[in-house]
């Protein structure tokens, strides 16, 4: 495995990364390590109420024993879909390691699923088990009623809720007897068998199950090691919760490679800018990594009085980057912010690197590994300049870290592989040093009057408005245009809709972009309709405009 670098080229051309038979990460990295060196830090705890706890490879790898033991007791083992909704727990590690281990297939979910997404979600993935929050086992015993596969049942800690009074199991106590080593079994999982499934947000539908296989955590090897641009020692903090692809991305398996130390903010409730300032500034935190959301929020802090000279690394990905928020982080820290791109069905495809210079608004250069073409609408590669979809060439196999398939969706998944392509359903633009410009989803594209115009672009330009909190441009129908720019806002306090304030939105963004693109259309809402990822539901705004102008006509 290569680490330095020093330009892209060089970066392309020297990497390689070697792949042991069998590869499990719980056993090949987690259990040698911890042998070698049981006391290495890895991971810094924050709980809601500011406790810190500080946690070591040994005790990973003791618990996950422990864990995995009681599992298999409990009748778990190979190939068992298995629930997670654990927030920012530790147990939520200790769980993912230990059904590494048994060779179960982990399914991280978000804490705010209602009954009847987890319906939905555990009768499709057959999910035999759940390990869940005490607060969040309510909502799952509202569930199974409408669950018959969903068996065993393991509530960690009770939180503020009543826990149901049967058919529970407390996580204290199933491990508490169980044994503190678990040899590899003959018969372990790992290379390309099942290791986990995502659910993706399912902006357009019902959520797909996104399989990946053993071999995926070393394709974050590119993420902790390159991006993160994390050495042996250093603490990094990715903000993301553990129901999300992110949170494997940023505060699991890259990190540990890199000899970092995790480190984790288990916040319940609203995000807090300024207090996320001062933990980055109280412990040290040398890495960060957040959506540019969270930066927006960050640089309205105050920053006098906090030391973040332990800061040295930042990073930003899942939208698109606003050239004054990269300044102001700038501004205020010294920083500058290295953009990413991937998605749940991948690893890191594309990146700025630390050896390369940012461009505010880019999301770099291809990872490694990752034969990144654009595709026109004739299925062409597009010269620079022009719009494409973002596309992975697959005739020299799969890239380390995509995934297999959606599951059960045979015909969805040969969508995304047609052409001997996998299809992202993602646009961007190269320019001429080859740096990628992201435009936003194939789906979401507006042409309007012959432009082609991306939704991202406009948002990043109306957020820059002081009255602006958030924005989603559609097309909706025109009878000149084919389609027509609209932009629907929610209002800072203190801000009013009225023509007025339309009209100057109007003209802010005829000011920063090329004017065909400013908004024909403001509507203002108090919030925007969002999968529970967060990602913004273009798709329904565009269909509940369609209906409108229908009942117009």
């Amino acid at each position: 495995m290569n680490v330095s670098s020093t330009s892209y080229e060089d970066f392309v051309k020297s990497f390689q990364i070697d792949i042991p038979e069998n590869y499990n990460f719980a056993f090949d990295f987690l259990a040698e390590q911890a042998r070698q060196d049981p006391d290495r830090p890895a991971m810094i705890h924050v709980d809601d109420a500011g406790v810190r706890k500080d946690y070591t490879l040994g005790f990973f790898e003791l618990e996950s024993n422990k864990l995995a033991n009681a599992l298999r007791k409990l009748g778990l083992g190979k190939g068992d879909r298995v629930m997670l909704i654990l927030h920012r727990r530790v147990e939520f590690w200790i769980s993912m390691l230990a059904l590494h281990k048994i060779g179960a297939v982990a399914v991280p979910s978000p804490a705010l699923l209602t009954a009847k997404d987890i319906v939905y979600r555990v009768n499709f993935a057959r999910i035999k088990a759940a390990i869940v929050d005490g607060g969040v086992a309510p909502v799952v015993q509202a569930a199974l009623a409408d669950c018959p596969g969903l068996r065993t049942l393991i509530h960690v800690g009770s939180g503020e809720a009543t826990l149901p009074a049967r058919g529970w199991l407390d996580y204290a106590a199933t491990v508490s007897e169980a044994a503190e080593t678990f040899p590899r079994p003959e018969d372990a999982a790992g290379g390309q068998e099942s290791l986990l499934i995502f659910f993706s947000s399912g902006t357009t539908g019902p959520p797909k199950m996104v399989e990946h296989v053993h071999t995926y955590p070393l394709g974050h090897y590119t993420t902790g090691i390159h991006w993160h641009d994390l050495r042996p020692g250093d603490i990094h903090l990715t903000l993301a919760d553990t129901g999300w692809g992110k949170a494997v991305w940023g505060k699991f398996y890259g990190q540990w490679m890199a000899g970092a130390v995790v480190f984790v903010h288990d916040f319940r409730g609203k995000f807090d800018p300024a207090k996320l300032l001062a933990l980055l500034a109280e412990h040290k935190v040398t890495s960060f990594c957040g959506p540019p959301t969270v930066y927006r929020f960050l640089i309205r802090q105050d920053f006098s009085g906090l030391d973040l000279s332990s800061l040295r690394h930042c990073t930003t990905a899942g939208e698109l980057l606003n050239d004054g928020v990269f300044h102001a982080w700038k501004e205020a820290t010294g920083l500058a912010i290295y953009e990413g791109y991937g998605q749940t069905e991948t690893t890191l495809q594309v990146a700025t690197f630390p050896f390369m210079t940012p461009k505010p608004g880019s999301i770099g250069k291809p990872s490694p590994g990752w034969d990144v073409v654009l595709l026109n609408d004739d299925q062409q590669p597009c010269a620079p300049g022009e719009e494409g979809e973002i596309c992975i060439r697959l005739d020299g196999g799969n890239p380390l870290g995509l995934f297999t398939g959606y599951l059960d969706e045979p015909e969805k998944t040969a969508q995304s592989r047609a052409g001997g392509y996998y299809h992202t359903g993602d646009k961007a633009w190269t320019d001429e040093e080859g740096y990628l410009w992201f435009l936003g989803r194939v789906d979401d594209l507006i042409k309007s009057s012959g432009y082609r115009i991306g939704p991202f672009e406009v948002e990043s330009v109306l957020i820059t408005h002081p009255a602006v909190v958030e924005a989603a441009v559609t097309g909706i129908p025109d009878p000149v245009r084919g389609q027509a720019v609209k932009a629907t806002v929610v209002l800072a306090p203190g801000y009013a809709a009225s023509e007025a304030l339309t009209k100057e939105l109007q003209e802010h963004v005829k000011s920063l972009t090329a004017p065909y693109k400013y908004p024909r259309v403001v509507e203002y809402l108090d919030e925007l309709p969002k999968t529970i990822s967060g990602k913004i539901k273009r798709a329904e705004i565009r269909t509940r405009d369609i209906q409108e102008a229908g009942k117009a006509g």
